[in-house]
């Protein structure tokens, strides 16, 4: 997988980091359209311009985004995507 673009899903990446070859906690389900979603191989933390607070993408091989919540904090978007998937704790890359 290449490193994440400069925009995901129309927003400024912040952070990102590769999920690829990490579990996935199970502590979640990702329901896009009525279907769960498999766990993604990227994530990606970004701002859309003018806007608070900051968004979670969980992306495909192609940072397409498949899944997104919402966030208040950078902390707090990194909090929920080590709830997500285990050993993240130091893969960020900022951007």
């Amino acid at each position: 997988m290449k490193d994440a673009p400069d925009i995901v899903g129309g927003a400024k990446v912040i952070l990102y980091a590769f999920v690829e070859g990490r579990r996935a906690t199970g502590k979640i389900v990702h329901i896009h359209i009525g279907k769960s979603v498999n766990p993604t191989v990227g994530l990606a933390i970004c701002k859309y311009e003018n806007e608070e607070g900051f968004y979670l993408f969980g992306c495909d091989s192609n940072w397409e985004s498949v899944t997104d919540t919402w966030h208040e904090t950078i902390d707090d978007a990194i909090e929920q995507a080590e709830w997500e998937y285990e050993d993240l704790s130091g893969a960020w890359v900022k951007k």
